[in-house]
């Protein structure tokens, strides 16, 4: 009869645990990932640009080789757990905001280059948003890039990354971009004149510490 006694308190112990909560913590809590950037993320340098692509992604302006740049950043995800909304927050170091021609999200693990998630460049011209080396915008579904056709690919490839790495469907809401931050598949990546291939810098986004 005891044991029983004490199962009975228990189980109501779990149930009373369990109970919901403010639908408005969804808007006001958050789940957060971080990156640390820097040169040395890159997977190639700008020497090793693909021949065929050297006229439309090669750089404009000298490279310089991973280990001797002075690049540096930090950037913040956010989402909020209702997942209607994530934040970025960003900090460099080393750049020159008139350098820059793109600031993306891509989906990929550490060293592979991987498809864009999130143009940055859609938000505003980023030489002048990046000019005092901080930023911070808002994104939400709309933000997640999804491009149907590339021009000189097979209609119906899509651009965007997978909701799951290797299978077809592909990422379309901010739920699926948290899902990849779990997974340690996304990463900043920062393109400037003198290096548009690889890239400036890259900062893979882990859970923060606290």
């Amino acid at each position: 009869m005891r044991l029983s006694m004490l199962s009975l308190v228990s189980s109501c112990v779990l149930v009373s645990s369990a109970h919901a909560k403010d639908p408005a913590l969804g808007a006001s809590t958050f789940t957060v990932y971080e990156a640390f950037l820097s040169p040395a993320q890159e997977p190639g340098e700008e020497s090793e640009v693909p021949k065929l692509l050297e006229k439309s992604l090669g750089a404009t302006a000298p490279s310089t080789p991973r280990e001797a740049r002075k690049s540096r950043g930090h950037g913040v995800l956010r989402f909020s757990k209702d997942l209607t909304r994530a934040y970025v927050e960003v900090e460099m170091t080393g750049v020159n905001p008139a350098d820059i021609l793109m600031f993306h999200i891509h989906c990929g693990p550490p060293g592979v280059l991987g498809p864009v998630v999130v143009d940055f460049g859609e938000l505003g011209n980023l030489s002048k948003t990046l000019a005092n080396g901080r930023w911070s915008v808002e994104l939400t579904n709309a933000n997640v890039t999804f491009i149907k056709e590339m021009k000189g690919i097979k209609p119906g490839l899509p651009e965007s990354c997978p909701a799951e790495l290797g299978f077809l469907s592909q990422t379309r809401t901010l739920a699926s971009l948290e899902s990849l931050a779990r997974k340690g598949v996304l990463y900043f990546n920062l393109h400037t004149k003198a290096h548009t291939y690889y890239g400036e810098m890259r900062g893979q986004l882990y859970a923060a510490q606290p």
